[in-house]
């Protein structure tokens, strides 16, 4: 039998000790007793115990604090308290101290080992955080950008490099890659980290009130101007400009938008007096700026000028080994913002969220995650705490436990298999239609036919 791990007995009861010892190596644990807390701890560090089962009522030191006294050795200890002699106050006192849980002798086996199983699956979960944050701190973040994948690896070589320069940086991506996070990283890491950062969201506004933001305007210079008023270029002044999904630019702001790019100079809108300003641009986009161009819906002359140095954010499909990085690292913000303490999640979250094809990248993952830690009940998130729609209705009514079953991945490559084939059906093959009655984007289910290698030239009656 594969041995599940060493557990720590810590009673001065021999009966104890000889129901516990036969129980546990009749699951497959390896046990070690000790019958006083002294001889406990004289224990440490030569042994890792992966559990401790710790009586509270002992001669000489008493359990409570022989448990304070693991803690400090260990502060990953995962201890259960069990006695004869429980109270409301001595089981506040022991959790307040760090146990894990409390039962109460004499117990029903069935209820020991299943805490016990929970307790190991705490602890591995602890282990599995600590390792996760050592990686995050040490190799695999950068200015809140999370991934040790390769594709990733990259996206920080650019960084560094882009950063110390005044090059123009063209960042593409699909929506919520985090293309704003990476603009802000390049900032911080660039001399201009002491002056504005300015984020202009393109699509916002129309197209004569956004130049006016853009580039200020003078009294009278429409209706409503009444004072003079500066706009974001000058206030961005030896700072950065970011300007989020640059394609819902219309052509004559483009042009504006170029002049100033290639002579650092503009006027206020109405104004006359020219005004020179040193401000790096950074653009994103999540379309081609390629095939607007071939539509002559962008410039060709503003493109190359922006796309000196191109960054391309991968969408999370195609790098769902970061998954458990990204995961532990929304688990902790949003663990600290809630004043919760969540350790991690079962392999079968993990499973799902691993299968799912993130239509709506790192914002949707982190949406979902924020969600699970505020609706969790306890410090592991489970399928509960996932939304409907990641569930597949087999598994819904128990379809997906008796034996024989499919691999769960499969189980919801299958279910969105049958339903993207439906959708075709329903949109006599019009993929356009088909991604608006599945509520994805026409290129997400351009992919998903793609890695679910759906023949949509041979769809079946």
């Amino acid at each position: 039998m594969t041995d599940k791990g060493l557990i720590h007995i810590i009673d001065d009861e021999p009966i104890i000790h000889e129901v516990l010892g036969e129980l546990l190596s009749s699951e497959g644990y390896t046990v070690e007793g000790s019958s006083r807390g002294e001889e406990a701890l004289a224990k440490y560090p030569d042994y890792k115990f992966d559990l401790i089962l710790l009586d509270l009522l002992m001669p000489g030191m008493d359990g409570i604090e022989v448990l304070r006294r693991i803690k400090k050795i260990d502060p990953l200890a995962v201890v259960i308290i069990i006695t004869a002699y429980a109270s409301v106050e001595s089981a506040i006192e022991a959790m307040k101290s760090g146990a894990f849980d409390y039962i109460q002798k004499p117990f029903k086996h069935a209820e020991l080992i299943l805490t016990i199983e929970r307790a190991l699956e705490h602890r591995r979960l602890q282990q599995e955080n600590v390792r996760l944050k050592a990686e995050l701190k040490n190799k695999f973040s950068f200015e809140n950008i999370i991934g040790k994948s390769r594709v990733m690896q990259n996206v920080f070589e650019m960084i560094r490099a882009a950063a110390p320069t005044r090059s123009t940086i063209l960042i593409q991506g699909e929506s919520g890659t985090g293309k704003e996070l990476v603009a802000r990283a390049i900032h911080q890491n660039s001399d201009r980290i002491d002056f504005p950062f300015i984020t202009v969201n393109s699509g916002s506004l129309p197209p004569d009130l956004l130049e006016s933001h853009l580039f200020g305007h003078v009294k009278g210079a429409f209706t409503g101007a009444t004072a003079q008023k500066k706009g974001l270029f000058e206030a961005a002044d030896r700072g950065t400009i970011f300007f989020d999904e640059i394609s819902t630019l219309n052509i004559e702001t483009q042009a504006k938008l170029l002049r100033v790019m290639q002579e650092r100079e503009f006027m206020y809108l109405g104004g006359t007096k020219t005004i020179k300003v040193d401000v790096r641009v950074i653009a994103a986009a999540n379309t081609s700026l390629e095939d607007l161009i071939a539509k002559q819906a962008f410039r060709e002359d503003l493109y190359y000028r922006l796309n000196v140095i191109k960054i391309e954010l991968p969408p999370l499909k195609e790098r769902i080994g970061d998954l458990p990085l990204l995961i532990q690292h929304f688990i902790n913000r949003h663990s600290q913002e809630n004043d919760k303490q969540i350790d991690g999640i079962t392999d079968d979250v993990m499973e799902i969220l691993e299968a799912y094809s993130w239509p709506g990248n790192i914002r949707e993952l982190e949406n979902l995650i924020e969600r699970a830690v505020v609706l969790s009940k306890s410090r592991i998130i489970s399928r509960e705490m996932l939304p409907p729609f990641l569930l597949c209705p087999s598994e819904d009514e128990g379809g997906g436990n008796h034996p024989g079953s499919m691999h769960l991945r499969d189980q919801i490559h299958s279910f969105q298999k049958k339903a993207i084939i439906d959708a075709l059906h329903r949109s006599r093959g019009v993929q356009k239609k088909a991604a608006a009655l599945l509520g994805v984007k026409p290129t997400t289910l351009n992919e998903m036919i793609k890695r679910l290698e759906i023949d949509v030239t041979r769809l079946p009656d």
